[in-house]
């Protein structure tokens, strides 16, 4: 392992002092092993030895639907130029459409990519070679590796877990509030502050009047800060700052709460919780405050903002760009232009409800070619 990192370093090294040659696929896949601290896969066995304890198999035993995390090079050429590279949250074909229109040689997603499920339905291999693009994926490789999302929320952790209760990804952070934190007023302020809440606002008003509809709700806009248990005026010294969607229970806060007494406050981010859940009801009881803190959707900027950065530190040859999505939600009577809308209404009343009589579908049962019918002769 050792010379393994020594060989890492001296190829960093390398490339930083090569300003005339090409950063590579394998150049990143070293970038990104330095930065997680060694926890990249490097060869395929590492799948498979469970040697590396970042492989991890995701699933709620919903049949077919498991997902294994292989943090490091998903798909690509380790030997292919990189002259830009995309840090994205979440592998979708938007992204892979985007990275192929402009020019980027390399996706990192942050979360965990699947066949099909984040290429657009479609096979991984045959949509990413289509445009020539390198794909990587980090996730649990990369949590714990800095305090930022709790100074972003206003604590400095003193205690951090990545897999609280046995359980991978079931991420716990206590931490003290920083110096001038001193209420959760003082949180949600400052949350507004770093994830530019106001421009979220703008962005959105602008839409609004640009599309003359008032209905079109963002996602960053509907799920901003909010206190659950206390007021704006209540005083927080000692956060338990917890991941509901990783699978935190009651009965795991009630421990905390007996392990840390001083604790005073649960600081839910990433996911959130609504007033009447078992968690608040818990919080309730253990006489805690409750605060709501940045959704999934801020994470792009929490810990996908510092990874390009070091990217950019690491490979400074290479353009770095940030993709961010952003989701509205529009009353589908109002959404689109007036043509789409007299397009969707017609062909949802033509072929969707009222079963039209001809069309020809072929299909395959059993390896034999098989001829239907299901709808009009004039459909596209």
């Amino acid at each position: 392992m050792k010379n393994k990192s020594r060989t890492i370093k001296a190829a960093l090294r390398q490339n930083k002092g090569a300003a005339n040659t090409p950063a590579t696929v394998r150049d990143v896949l070293y970038a990104l092993d330095k930065i997680t601290g060694g926890r990249c896969i490097k060869d395929i066995g590492d799948v498979f030895s469970g040697a590396n304890p970042f492989v991890v198999s995701k699933s709620s035993n919903i049949p077919g639907k498991a997902c294994m995390e292989t943090p490091g090079l998903v798909y690509g050429n380790p030997e292919a130029p990189v002259a830009k590279i995309a840090v994205t949250m979440t592998l979708t074909e938007c992204n892979i459409e985007l990275a192929g229109a402009t020019g980027v040689d390399a996706i990192i997603a942050h979360h965990p990519v699947a066949e099909a499920a984040n290429t657009g339905g479609v096979t991984m291999r045959n949509y990413l070679d289509l445009y020539g693009i390198a794909v990587f994926e980090l996730h649990e490789a990369f949590h714990g590796l800095h305090p930022g999302i709790s100074f972003i929320h206003g604590h400095q952790p003193f205690h951090v877990e990545i897999a609280f209760g046995g359980i991978p990804g079931n991420i716990l952070f206590v931490g003290q509030t920083l110096p001038h934190i001193h209420t959760l007023g003082d949180m949600l302020e400052r949350l507004n502050h770093f994830m530019g809440i106001d421009e979220e606002w703008k962005m959105l008003y602008a839409e609004r009047g640009s599309r003359c509809c008032n209905a079109i709700m963002e996602t960053n806009v509907a799920t901003g800060g909010k206190i659950l248990l206390g007021s704006t005026d209540s005083p927080v010294n000692t956060i338990i700052h917890i991941f509901p969607h990783t699978g935190f229970t009651p009965d795991q806060l009630s421990l905390v709460k007996a392990r840390f007494p001083q604790a005073d406050t649960v600081l839910a981010s990433i996911s959130r919780v609504g007033e009447q859940h078992p968690l608040v009801s818990r919080a309730r009881e253990l006489g805690l405050n409750f605060i709501i803190g940045n959704s999934h959707a801020m994470e792009i900027l929490e810990n996908g903002m510092p990874l390009a950065m070091a990217l950019k530190m690491l490979l400074p040859g290479v353009d770095v760009t940030l993709f961010r999505e952003r989701i509205t939600s529009t009353p589908v009577e109002l959404a689109g232009t007036a043509a789409i809308r007299e397009y969707a209404t017609d062909i949802a009343r033509r072929y969707l409800v009222n079963k039209p009589r001809k069309m020809r579908q072929v299909s395959r049962e059993g390896g034999r070619k098989k001829t239907g019918t299901f709808g009009s002769d004039d459909a596209n």
